[in-house]
Parts: C-alpha cells; sequence; structure tokens
C-alpha cells in the first residue's frame, strides 16, 4: 500500500473507492473518497487495490474512473467466461476474467471484471484470490433458487400491491399465493405474541404501512374486508375446524346419490305411528321424535324415535373420523359449526317430517309412579307426521285438542317421570337460560321459558339416555356412561334463609359437583339415576354416535365396534375437544352479550344480586333478569344477595370483554317512590 493507490472497502455493507492519502500509526492508512471525506482503514479493510496506470490517482479521479468501468459491467458476460472455464475446470481472477472478456487489462476492465465476480452468487466461487467455476448441476440447483425467490418477491409485492388497492376502494381479486400472506397476518390478529411465524406476519405488516402488533393485524383484516368487525376470534385461536374437506364433502355427496346398503336387514316399520318432532323454529338437524301407541288392551307405550345416521356410515370411514375429529357441532349465536356435512346432516339423517326415515327407537313402558316397567330397542322405520315447535306444543296443551291426545299423554308421563325422578332425589336447579342470535346486524336475546313442551322434550330425552344404559350395562357393552357426584348441599335451613328463586337456585349450583363420562356406569346425582347415557343427539354429538354403533351391533350380533381399550383412547380425545368447544360457545356467548348490551347503552336493566365472590372485596355475582346474562361486578356497600337494583351500562368493549355497569335506582330507593 503507498499513497495515491486506488483501493476499494466496504463501508456498512457497500463497496466504496477512496485514494491513500497518508500512514496512520504503523499499519492503518487514511483515505479519502470521491466527496473529500477521509476514511481510516486497516490493510485487512482492503478488498481491492486498483492497478496503477502510471500517475498516481487523486480522489477527483474516481467519478470518471466509475464511468470507464461502468462500460463493461455486464453480468451476462459471466455466463460466457464459466462456460468456457468449467470445461477444464480452471479458475481465474479479475485480470485473467477481463482479458478473456475484454481482451483488455486496464484498470476499468479489471476492476469491472472484480466487481462482476464479487457480486456474483451463481456461476463462481471465491477460494483465496482466484475464482472457481461451479459445477453445472449447482449452478442449476442455485439458478432454480434464484428463480423461486424471485418469484416469490413479484408475488410478495403483487400483494402489497393489491392490499394498498383494496385499501383505497378498489375492487380486487386475491391470488392463490395471497392467501398464505393473509393468513399469516390471521394468526397474528388472533394470537398475538404467541403467534407462530410472528416475525413473517410483522414483516407483512411493516411492507404495508401498518403497525406491526396484533390490533393492526385485525384492523388491517377489517378494513380489507376479509374479516368483520365482530370476527370470532375464540373459534379461531382453538383447533376446532370450521369447514370441511373437499374429500369429505365428496363422500357426503356420495352417499347422496348412491346410498350405501343398510346394514339393518330387518328394521322395524313403525311408520303407521304418529310421530311428533318438537325443536325449535331455527333447528336444521331434527334428531328425536315422539310417539304414544294406544294398544288393543287399553294400555300404553312410549316410543322415543332417535335418528340413525349411522346407517350411513360405518366406523372408520371418513365421515366417521371427521365427525370424531370434530366430536361435538358448535352452536354459536351467528351459526353453529356441525359435526357432520349439511347435506347429509339435515337431510336423510333428520328425522323429517312426510319422509320415511330410518331411526333407532326405543319403546318404552312405565309403571304408575313413572319407573321404567319394560324397555326394547329397535333400528327402525319411521315417518315422521308434524313438526312442531314449542311453542306450537305449548299452544295445542293449553287448547286441550282432542285430536291430538298423545301431546297430553307425552306430557302426563314427563311430570310421571320427573316426579318418580324426584323420589329418587334427583335435584333440579331452576336459573333462567336464555338464547343469544344474531341476524345480519342485529343482535338478540330472549329468555327461554321453562314451558311445558321443554319439559317434556327434557324428561323424554333423559328416559331415552336411562334405557340406553340399562341395555347397555345388562349386556356387557362398552359405552360411555355419564355420572354426577353427590353433592354437598347447604342445611335446608340455610337454603331457606335465602330468598328463593335464582338466589337459592345459584347457592345450590355452586356445590353441584362437575358431571364425569367414563365406562362404569355410576349413579348421577342431578338426574337422580343410577345409570345414565346420551344417546339421543347422534347428529350432533360423537359419544352419542357411538352408542348407537355400539347398540345396533349388539342387536344385529355382530362385533362390537369399539372395545373398552378403544373407547378410553377416544374419550380422552373427546374430552379436550368438547371442553374447548364449550369454551368457545361460552365465550362467544358472553362477547355478543356485551355488544348488544354496548348497543343498548342507555336502557335500565333490572338486576338481582346473586351471591358474593369475594365479600371481603364487594366481589359479587348479579343477574340481569330481563337478559337471563350473569355478570361479575363489584358490589357497593349496603347491597347483599337478595336485592334488586337498576343498573345501566358505563363501558362495555366485547372485543377486551370488559363491562361496567352503574347504579341508577335500588330496590330501597323505587320502594321510598
Amino acid at each position: 500500500m503507498e499513497k495515491g493507490r486506488l483501493v476499494e472497502f466496504r463501508l456498512h455493507g457497500v463497496r466504496t473507492l477512496a485514494v491513500l492519502d497518508r500512514p496512520e500509526g504503523k499499519k492503518n492508512w487514511v483515505a479519502i473518497d470521491a466527496v473529500g471525506q477521509e476514511r481510516k482503514i486497516a490493510p485487512k479493510q482492503v478488498t481491492y487495490e486498483v492497478a496503477s496506470s502510471g500517475e498516481p490517482f487523486k480522489p477527483t479521479d474516481i467519478p470518471k474512473f466509475l464511468e470507464q468501468v461502468e462500460v463493461f459491467l455486464d453480468p451476462s458476460g459471466l455466463e460466457v467466461a464459466w462456460e468456457l472455464l468449467s470445461e477444464d475446470g480452471e479458475s481465474t481472477n479479475p485480470a485473467d476474467l477481463a482479458m478473456l472478456l475484454f481482451s483488455e487489462s486496464a484498470p476499468a476492465p479489471c476492476y469491472a471484471a472484480h466487481c462482476l465476480l464479487a457480486e456474483d452468487k451463481l456461476y463462481f466461487k471465491q477460494k483465496g484470490d482466484r475464482y472457481e467455476p461451479r459445477p453445472e448441476s449447482q449452478v442449476a440447483d442455485l439458478k432454480h433458487q434464484m428463480e423461486a425467490a424471485a418469484q416469490r418477491d413479484r408475488e410478495r409485492q403483487g400483494f402489497v400491491d393489491r392490499v394498498h388497492q383494496a385499501l383505497a376502494g378498489e375492487t380486487i381479486e386475491w391470488e392463490q399465493s395471497d392467501r398464505t400472506r393473509i393468513e399469516t397476518i390471521e394468526r397474528l390478529a388472533a394470537f398475538g405474541e404467541d403467534c407462530p411465524n410472528r416475525a413473517a406476519a410483522v414483516d407483512l405488516l411493516d411492507s404495508v404501512g401498518r403497525p406491526t402488533h396484533a390490533k393492526a393485524a385485525f384492523h388491517l383484516l377489517v378494513d380489507l374486508g376479509i374479516w368483520s368487525e365482530h370476527e370470532n376470534l375464540h373459534l379461531r385461536r382453538t383447533q376446532l375446524p370450521t369447514y370441511f374437506s373437499t374429500k369429505v364433502l365428496d363422500v357426503s355427496q356420495h352417499c347422496l346419490d348412491n346410498p350405501p346398503p343398510d346394514t339393518e336387514t330387518d328394521r322395524l316399520d313403525l311408520t303407521h305411528l304418529k310421530v311428533f318432532t318438537i325443536d325449535d323454529a331455527s333447528t336444521t338437524e331434527i334428531d328425536d321424535g315422539l310417539s304414544v301407541e294406544y294398544m288393543e288392551d287399553g294400555s300404553e307405550r312410549l316410543w322415543i324415535h332417535i335418528a340413525d345416521p349411522t346407517r350411513w356410515m360405518v366406523p372408520g370411514d371418513s365421515l366417521d373420523t371427521e365427525a370424531r375429529r370434530r366430536c361435538t357441532t358448535v352452536y354459536l349465536p351467528t351459526g353453529m359449526v356441525p359435526m357432520l356435512p349439511a347435506e347429509l346432516a339435515t337431510g336423510p339423517m333428520s328425522l323429517n317430517s312426510g319422509k320415511q326415515c330410518c331411526a333407532l327407537s326405543f319403546c318404552v313402558t312405565l309403571d304408575d309412579d313413572g319407573a321404567i316397567a319394560d324397555y326394547s330397542i329397535h333400528p327402525s322405520t319411521i315417518k315422521p307426521t308434524y313438526r312442531l315447535t314449542y311453542d306450537d306444543v305449548d299452544e295445542m296443551l293449553q287448547l286441550q285438542l282432542v285430536n291430538e291426545p298423545e301431546i297430553a299423554a307425552l306430557l302426563n308421563y314427563a311430570e310421571r317421570r320427573d316426579a318418580w325422578r324426584q323420589s329418587q332425589g334427583s335435584i333440579s336447579i331452576h336459573m333462567p337460560e336464555n338464547s343469544v342470535k344474531v341476524n345480519g346486524d342485529e343482535v338478540e336475546i330472549e329468555i327461554i321459558d321453562k314451558s311445558p313442551s321443554r319439559r317434556l322434550v327434557a324428561e323424554m330425552m333423559i328416559l331415552t339416555g336411562e334405557v340406553a344404559a340399562t341395555f347397555a350395562a345388562a349386556n356387557n357393552l362398552p359405552v360411555l356412561f355419564r355420572g354426577q357426584p353427590q353433592p354437598e348441599l347447604p342445611p335446608e335451613e340455610e337454603l331457606l334463609q335465602l330468598p328463593p328463586g335464582p338466589v337459592r337456585a345459584c347457592a345450590i349450583r355452586r356445590c353441584m359437583p362437575r358431571s364425569e363420562v367414563g365406562l362404569f356406569e355410576v349413579r348421577h346425582a342431578s338426574l337422580g339415576l343410577d345409570r345414565y347415557t346420551q344417546v339421543t343427539s347422534p347428529i350432533r354429538r360423537y359419544s352419542d354416535l357411538i352408542g348407537h354403533f355400539q347398540i345396533k351391533a349388539h342387536l344385529r350380533g355382530d362385533a362390537l365396534p369399539f372395545s373398552a381399550e378403544e373407547l378410553k383412547q377416544i374419550l380422552l380425545s373427546l374430552g379436550s375437544s368438547v371442553k374447548e368447544a364449550t369454551l368457545v360457545e361460552r365465550q362467544t356467548n358472553r362477547y355478543w352479550a356485551i355488544e348488544y348490551l354496548r348497543r343498548h347503552a342507555d336502557e335500565m336493566w333490572p338486576t338481582l344480586v346473586l351471591r358474593w365472590i369475594r365479600e371481603d372485596e364487594g366481589l359479587g355475582s348479579i343477574l340481569l333478569e330481563d337478559l337471563g346474562l350473569e355478570f361479575v361486578w363489584r358490589i357497593p356497600n349496603g347491597l347483599n344477595p337478595g336485592d334488586r337494583v337498576s343498573l345501566r351500562v358505563a363501558h362495555a368493549d366485547p372485543r377486551e370483554d370488559k363491562i361496567h355497569f352503574q347504579i341508577v335506582e335500588t330496590d330501597a330507593v323505587a320502594n321510598e317512590a
């Protein structure tokens, strides 16, 4: 290194030329660049020394030198050089390459050759002061990688452009490649700091000019029209599948077009029976129907007909595997996420009125007290006569229609069963229940009445569960029994001190242990039954579907599809999935309840103080009586369980899961008024 020599070094990663001016210490030099800036550099920082052309370089010569170099900077020449040199496996250096490409060895073409080799990532690999041609196979691989990277860059830039166009109000069509990027942003919006591949989402948000946190990701998706402002993040944070794969839909359609052979060759023909299906008006999966059969000797038999989806599927097939994966239908205010494809679940699997339907029918005779005197179970064919809503049945009962005596008879049997279960120690907890529905932009909350029709259907379903459990126990069938340990209730004198109604029911509810599911029959305390299993919703619950598979196989005399050991494994997966589905239902209902109250912030809500949660902190539970909604509230001094107040919403934010109330009027003030 000597004064006047033009050298190249890296400054913040950028190739920079400067002229050596004077030594600095023992080894370092001070160099001056094209704009006159002094740079202290060490010999090891120098990446190239431009050969001298006779006269020393001056900093002012650098721009003109670069203009001369620019003429030779054609990367396409490298491929030609690589083809020539790779044939003989010869290495090269800037001077040799300049002679090969430009037939010159002057400083400008030599430096141009150095620049080409230094920037090349495809054809040559540096080894010391020389560059070796890469093998042909390696060059092909690198070309493919570069082309793929360039394609990704184009797709990314296209995505950014489409985002800006959409935000500007233009109509755009998302490309297939955009889906992955959108899903990356969706995950950040749903999971926040816990988002997998968070760095990629942050990078995408930054590239479109948005802040790089979860809320910004959410608002971008809303602004793009991909999400609504009420997107269900609770559902998106779960593993619950929200759509069916093409394969499952194809299998479903094939079942419709080419019904599989029925495994039941001797179904009992019950099409002569009058069958009533009783559901909410919005129900589309009809899975139970009721009949009363009048015998010639004057006796009566109850028939509970349960939809038979196993007519259309077998254990281990695509439909069964998908149902097991989903394990339950998830009911949300905005609609349901079904366990089975809707085309089957609401079509041939359902008990649709006026059509011949396959069912699993439970024939039951009760004694005078309401206990089961006799029963039998039959794969059957039925033809539902009437599809009724709960309101229809309540009206028919009120009018005491003589043309449909079965309805009154069914209610009589239900009341007899309820009385019998009470004699067996059943525990009834009557807390208000509600239904939260979202129709378009409207949010509705209705109190569910404990009407005679609902009590009727509930008792018939409980009866069916007892019959199925009794049959399974008597025949050693592995099924999923449900039980509940006996609760330790407060002393009666203590309960009687509480106001009757929700306050007293809430105190009892607090003492109730969780129900349990297992392979052994155990007592179900709140139902007052020694054994119980659920089989009445096989279209909606996989545990019920298992019961149908097992019972039908036993009735046919076939080997059981599920052993006890297999059911243990299934139970493990079902338990976690059901908990997840239940939590999503609860969280989503709460979200829309808070949103409903936010929209009705000016209204006053009659409220009942239910119980203390932490009395020393003033924290308690309250019930908005007109809506059947319970919330935790910091209760002001002077109020106690059983007191009533009128509240108004002070602040509500469903996305943040926050709601605050303020007192408008207490019952004491109301009485004075």
